[in-house]
């Protein structure tokens, strides 16, 4: 796990440049450095630049920028290649020096040309020079678990990082806020690919590969959901047991390979399903205990550390667990951007970087259980959509239903087919506009047809999986881990097991509530399901609470009228107008149309944001 960034351009950079491009990285690769520029064809300069945070070969040998043996190759690498034994063993015929799977990205790419990608397991961002084709290719793994930003401009330059703050130390990058994103932050609470809240910066999206070639771009696609789905969805399981075994099989595998490391291996455990189940299936494969860390809360409102105890004490780990208070979490609000770069108001993200921060005291590397709900169907609004539908199939008189539901407005909302299921957003979307001087037309992703998949539920997963997941939990879990150089393994996001679970009916993840069941099943084998069967609780926190006081000063400062007027975003008289009527009235229930604070606060991060970045 580290951090990348470079150049191509025809300007003469000084190799201080990147080194300052480098430094702003150091938080995700405190181990070791790289900076080096080199002139290829045409006049083109092209520069690398690596932070190191040393998880494979922790000899000498594992510096990067990394070349291959004949000097053609150069490669800087952010990640793991979890097969990367597999594809040296097809390599034999290369002079092999490391033992580290950078290597075999040279080797792959000598033996098979940009096409080599294809033959990768992992999670990855990796920039590779090409000296022979005089061209360079970016490329970012399948499920978008590590994070590549790149620039382009007129005059044929490309810079890149593994965040924005490294491509805002190039020469000449332009701050502008991105204002046709604004809205659909504020409704969504993240920025999705390929945009960003930079006018000029982009995300490479997840499955894709960029090549830059003589100032021209182009980019492509190696691997997406929805061909996987709809390749898959035609050899689906019949057979309940055999899918529950074959699915457990890959997860096994999935975590028999990111327990290797020449570093000390870790996993969090938060009590609920998908954790506990990578955890217990971790510790069966080990001759030791596992490490596992949880964070608990002093408010028993949050609280679900006594579980993730309980199990732990089941399947034998090694537990290691911190308590913290509101407070604790309400001092790091004002750290969210600086390592974040962009808006990002999941306020979760704040007990995340404390339960890295812990882990990190002993282990440079944890397990997760992220994408479980995605893949698996465990968020509620599956669930509530599969009532919809089958209100809406049934011909069930809607008066009959509570017109305050989330059910109510997937039936009565004036929805697309292209966007049937992001239905129920509208309150907010008029909020929002009232607030903006350039209202947005669309706030939805105008694209659900794509999936050619009927039923409601499949189709928010899917959409779930290629949005909310890359954009906003994956994000989440990269920043708090690299913020302590802690790298975070997702065995349930392997290539292997996401394609798996499009082989498994709907039914056997989520049967009408029944939310997770094969994953769940699979978990009873190990830990009794009395630890398991309860209501999550999660992380809560009392943003309204928070808001209307200990940073209410904070938010009032950013409805100062001089203030939004220089700024030019927001409609001034009518954005003080929302914010002091929240202040002063607050939430008044979650389906009421009065929760204020779900647009407030990712308000209040993006002039954090804004103030930081943009003054």
């Amino acid at each position: 796990m580290c951090g990348i960034c470079g150049f191509v351009t025809k300007k003469r950079i000084d190799i201080n440049v990147l080194k300052a491009m480098n430094h702003t990285l150091i938080h995700r690769g405190p181990d070791d450095c790289g900076e080096e520029i080199y002139a290829i064809k045409n006049e083109w300069q092209v520069g690398f630049g690596h932070r190191r945070l040393s998880i494979m070969d922790l000899s000498e040998r594992g510096h990067q920028p990394m070349h291959s043996i004949d000097g053609k190759i150069s490669v800087i690498f952010n990640g793991e290649i979890y097969n990367f034994e597999e594809i040296k063993e097809m390599l034999r015929d290369y002079p092999f020096r490391t033992k580290c799977d950078t290597e075999v990205i040279l080797a792959a790419y000598v033996k098979w040309g940009s096409q080599f990608i294809n033959k990768l397991n992992g999670m990855f961002a990796i920039a590779l020079l090409d000296r022979e084709e005089n061209a360079v290719y970016l490329y970012r793994d399948r499920i978008g678990k590590k994070p590549l930003f790149y620039h382009t401009d007129t005059m044929g330059n490309l810079v890149f990082g593994s965040e924005i703050k490294a491509i805002l130390q190039f020469p000449d990058i332009k701050k502008e806020v991105n204002t046709q994103v604004v809205g659909r932050y504020l409704s969504r609470r993240y920025v999705v690919a390929p945009d960003t809240m930079y006018r000029e910066i982009q995300k490479l999206e997840p499955g894709s590969f960029l090549r830059f070639h003589e100032g021209m771009i182009t980019t492509h696609k190696y691997w997406s959901v929805v061909e996987q789905y709809s390749a898959y969805k035609t050899q689906q399981i019949i057979s309940y047991e055999e899918a529950k075994k074959g699915l457990e099989n890959e997860i096994h595998k999935a975590i028999s390979t990111r327990l290797i490391a020449d570093v000390p291996v870790g996993a969090f455990i938060s009590g609920g399903y998908d954790s506990s189940a990578v955890c217990a299936l971790a510790q069966s494969q080990m001759n030791k205990p596992l490490s596992t860390f949880c964070i608990g809360f002093e408010n028993e409102a949050y609280d679900e550390a006594i579980y993730a105890r309980k199990i732990a004490q089941h399947i034998g780990s090694n537990h290691t667990e911190m308590y913290i208070t509101e407070q604790d979490v309400l001092n790091l609000v004002d750290s969210i951007p600086v390592y974040y770069d962009e808006p990002f108001a999941d306020p979760s993200l704040l007990p995340t970087m404390f339960v890295c921060e812990l882990a990190k005291k002993n282990v440079s590397v944890v397990l997760t259980g992220d994408g479980g709900d995605e893949l698996f169907g465990g968020y509620d609004i599956y669930t509530i959509l599969q009532k919809a539908q089958a209100f809406k199939e049934s011909g069930v008189d809607y008066t009959t239903i509570n017109p305050k539901s989330v059910e109510y407005r997937v039936l009565t909302e004036d929805v697309r087919p292209e966007n049937k299921t992001q239905a129920g957003i509208l309150w907010y979307v008029d909020h929002i506009n009232r607030i903006l001087l350039q209202p947005v037309d669309n706030f939805y992703y105008e694209y659900e047809s794509k999936y050619q998949e009927s039923r409601y539920d499949v189709t928010r997963m899917l959409l779930d999986t290629e949005t909310r997941l890359v954009d906003y939990i994956l994000v989440k879990v990269d920043r708090a881990s690299m913020k302590y150089a802690l790298e975070c393994r997702c065995p349930l996001l392997d290539k292997n097991v996401v394609e798996y679970t499009y082989r498994i009916p709907a039914d056997y993840k989520n049967d009408h509530g029944h939310t997770k069941r094969i994953l769940k099943d699979i978990a009873h084998d190990y830990i009794p399901k009395e630890l398991l069967d309860r209501p999550k609780k999660g992380f809560g926190p009392p943003i309204d609470q928070w808001l209307r006081g200990a940073l209410k000063n904070q938010l009032l400062d950013y409805v100062d009228l001089n203030f939004l007027r220089n700024q030019g975003i927001f409609k001034p008289e009518e954005t003080k107008n929302v914010v002091e009527q929240y202040l002063q009235n607050g939430d008044t229930g979650k389906w009421s149309g009065k929760n204020f604070s779900k647009i407030v606060w990712p308000y209040f991060t993006f002039q954090q944001w804004y103030c930081r970045y943009m003054n």
